[in-house]
Order: structure tokens, then C-alpha cells, then sequence
């Protein structure tokens, strides 16, 4: 009989969450859930469980696929359970990336679940994110969040809230401002202007919180956009069709409702890198990361508005990176680590008793070998500071500016970069087994027309 009552009460717990198999539910009463996030170079890393394994994704609104990087080898140990193989094309000059499905897979994120999600393994290595970042990134997730909750991102406080829509009421917010969004193969887009010439000019762009950069604009003579300040060309990034290059340069203002930005940081990407972006032809560009984390921001697909509100950030001044340098965690180099340990005789010194002849303190200059995390240049801007000092791609950075490069992270590092103009830069590197000297003065690549 109470065997029975088990598999009925089974049953009944399995029929009530029968609706919620194809969406994420929130698993608590309140019907909202906070999840705390790492803010690195502008972008979300949360945590994600899969199948009961807990990793870090990215969560990035420009993505319509949750996906997972199979070249972590993470695959066996999540038990996916592959269905089929497609190709899936993104920004990029390259071919489309192979990828494999999985289906029914368990996803929670804080206290919301979903029991049958798809997700699509990828295999190019150069598509995985963490040593740029400095911080493991196992995926990518988007849409899949998105269109089944309300989620309120806090950039300030570091937190997202996952709000069930059934239970979500706006409050009256007189400092905020509401942007109805429009979809296109599941990835939202806004109205906005940007101030060209004294002149403003009406575009939609995708918002993509999995971009880095502040702004993406298409050139496009017809319509006015088009680089009027001084630029520079410049790596942009890696997208699921292979590297992404253009041009960087500012804007004299990005309007979005009342809210204006002044000065922003822009780039324009090679028409060969965004024939895939291209294909919704009203879209002008993207709206990225360093302008999203000026305000908190609540994203509601299903009444398909956005609503955004100035935070601490909104004047944060925009600026470049001025060594021409990229850095990447590259793996771990062994550090030779003195340990300065104070050894004494066994002769015990009665406590309030002078130190005598028969008493020594020796002083053990002992080393050891420990590993520490290197990281090397993995892109250098033609004609920038680092490049015309001498220094190369695989350059290992031993120190910077006396001090080892280990005792920093990643991001330590690349905000010395951004520093003021001027700033004076020492590195000691390793080239192939060879230590060697560098030095230069940051300098604004915009300074620099070609």
C-alpha cells in the first residue's frame, strides 16, 4: 500500500511540473530568483547547473541557442545525448561551425528549471572565451531565459533577478525609460538615434549583452552613418565565423529616448564579417555591453519591452585600450618563490630571559617552485605603443612595471592599458627562453590616422 502511495504521489509531482517541461519554471513560491554574476570586461558570467554539473555561462541576449563548448570536454560528463549534427553561421569572415544537439537535458539556473532543454555542442577552440576572460566560460545561453522570464540585471550590484511573468508588476519609475523591442530569429532589437554631424539618425540595433564593446554601427552612406572622427583599424573579436576586424572611433552621441550618451565608443566591422548580421536588413548595428552596464535593466520579452535605468556607471568615461596589447591566460609558468623561514637551536629561552651566546637564529633562504598563471599576447595593434617598442605576439609578460605579472589577474592587467596618456609602461617578458626588457608610454590610438 505504501508502495502504492509512492508511485501515486510520483505521478502527481510528475504531472504538475508536465506543463513546465518546455520552459523554465521558477521552483519557490516567491516565483523569483536572485543569482549573483561576475562582471568581466563587460560581460555576465552566471552560474548554470546541466544535468546536475555546475558551470559558468554566459548570458548574452544576442544568442537565439544555448550552447556549450565540447572542446572543454565537459560532454561525458554531463551525459548529453546527441540527436543530430547542424552548422550554425555567426559574425566572422570564416565557414559555419560544425555543432552537435543534445536534447532533454535538465538546466537550472538559482531556482528556476528546465527539465527538456536543447543545446548544441560546439568544437573550435578558438571559440573558447576563457583565457581572454581569465575565468572558466563553459557556454553560452540567451533566448531560452529570456522569452520565459522576466529578468532584472543589476550591473552595479552584480546580480540578476529571474522573475516568473505571471506574478511581475512594473513599478512607476519616473527616472526610467521603457523601449518596446522588436524579434528577429529570436534575438531582440530597439529603436534608437545616433548624432552624426549634428545630425540625428533613427536605427535599430540588436542588443547583444555577449558583446564586450559599446557600439557596432554599419557603415551606410545612404543614411548618414559613416566615420566621421579620427579611427583605427583594430581586432574586434571572435564570432562563430572566425575572426571580426573594422575600424574604432567615437560618436558624437547615442540617443536612446532620454537618455544621452555623449562621446561613445564605436566600432565599424568589415562588411566581410557581418554578411550573416546583415540578413535582417533593417538592422544597423549592435548595442553592446559597455553601454548596457550604465543602467539596470529590466528585459521583459513577453510584453516585449526593455526598461532602463541610469546607475552608478552611466559616466564612466569611455576609453581604448592604449598599448595595442591583447592578453590571454595561456596556461600556468613554474615561479621560483623564496621561503624566509626563522629556524632556532633546541635550547628553549626561559620567557623574560635575554637571548646568550648559546642560542642562534638562522635565517634559511629555502626556495620552491610553484605554478602561477602566464599570460601571453595573443593580438598586437600595428603601430601602437607596444608594437613600435618591439614586442611581439607570444611574448610572455613576466612583470609589469617591477611588479610580477602574477600577482595580478587578467583583468588587473588590461585596465593598466586603459590607463591615461602618457602613462609609462615597463615589461619584462620571456620570448622562447629569453628574458628580455621593454618599455613605452601609453598613448590614444585615435591620435593615430591612417
Amino acid at each position: 500500500m505504501r508502495r502504492l502511495l509512492t508511485l501515486v504521489m510520483l505521478f502527481l509531482f510528475l504531472s504538475s511540473l508536465g506543463y513546465s517541461q518546455s520552459k523554465f519554471v521558477i521552483q519557490n513560491k516567491r516565483q523569483s530568483s536572485r543569482v549573483n554574476f561576475k562582471l568581466i570586461n563587460n560581460l555576465i558570467i552566471i552560474p548554470v547547473e546541466i544535468n546536475g554539473v555546475e558551470l559558468s555561462f554566459l548570458l548574452d541576449t544576442g544568442v537565439s541557442k544555448p550552447i556549450i563548448f565540447n572542446f572543454l570536454n565537459i560532454s561525458d560528463t554531463l551525459k548529453l545525448i546527441d540527436s543530430e549534427t547542424i552548422y550554425l553561421r555567426g559574425l566572422g569572415d570564416g565557414n559555419s561551425v560544425k555543432a552537435i544537439k543534445s536534447e532533454n537535458n535538465i538546466f537550472k539556473i538559482g531556482d528556476a528549471l528546465k527539465l527538456n532543454q536543447d543545446v548544441y555542442e560546439i568544437f573550435d577552440s578558438n571559440l573558447n572565451f576563457a583565457p581572454r576572460l581569465g575565468v572558466p566560460v563553459h557556454g553560452i545561453i540567451g533566448f531560452d531565459v529570456f522569452k520565459d522570464l522576466v529578468v532584472e540585471i543589476n550591473y552595479t550590484g552584480q546580480y540578476i533577478r529571474l522573475i516568473s511573468p505571471s506574478i511581475y508588476k512594473y513599478r512607476k519609475c519616473k527616472k526610467c525609460e521603457i523601449l518596446y523591442l522588436e524579434f528577429y530569429n529570436n534575438k531582440p532589437y530597439l529603436n534608437a538615434a545616433v548624432s552624426v554631424n549634428n545630425k540625428n539618425i533613427p536605427i535599430k540595433l540588436l542588443i547583444d549583452s555577449g558583446g564586450s564593446d559599446a557600439l557596432w554601427l554599419f557603415e551606410d552612406d545612404s543614411l548618414g552613418i559613416e566615420l566621421t572622427h579620427p579611427f583605427f583599424e583594430d581586432f574586434l573579436g571572435y564570432g562563430l565565423g572566425g575572426s571580426v576586424y573594422g575600424k574604432r572611433s567615437t560618436i558624437d552621441a547615442l540617443i536612446l529616448k532620454s537618455f544621452v550618451i555623449e562621446d561613445a565608443n564605436v566600432a565599424y566591422p568589415e562588411n566581410a564579417s557581418i554578411i550573416s548580421a546583415k540578413i535582417n536588413k533593417d538592422r544597423n548595428g549592435t548595442l553592446a555591453g559597455n553601454i548596457l552596464k550604465r543602467f539596470n535593466i529590466i528585459v521583459d520579452y513577453k510584453n516585449a519591452k526593455i526598461s532602463l535605468k541610469k546607475n552608478s556607471l552611466f559616466r564612466e568615461k569611455f576609453s581604448y585600450n592604449k598599448s595595442g596589447i591583447e592578453l590571454a591566460h595561456d596556461g600556468v609558468r613554474l615561479v621560483k618563490e623564496y621561503d624566509n623561514k626563522v629556524i632556532s637551536n633546541k635550547f628553549d629561552v626561559p620567557q623574560n630571559e635575554e637571548l646568550n651566546n648559546s642560542t642562534r637564529i638562522v635565517l634559511d633562504m629555502k626556495y620552491k617552485l610553484t605554478l602561477k598563471p602566464a599570460y601571453s599576447i595573443v593580438e598586437l595593434r600595428k603601430d601602437s605603443p607596444a608594437y613600435n617598442a618591439g614586442l611581439k605576439i607570444n611574448d610572455v609578460i613576466l612583470s609589469i612595471n617591477g611588479k610580477a605579472a602574477h600577482e595580478y589577474t587578467l583583468q588587473q592587467i588590461i585596465h593598466m592599458f586603459y590607463n591615461e596618456d602618457g602613462k609609462h609602461i615597463k615589461l619584462v617578458i620571456d620570448r622562447g627562453g629569453r628574458t628580455l626588457t621593454f618599455s613605452f608610454y601609453l598613448q590614444s590610438p585615435l591620435k593615430i590616422k591612417t
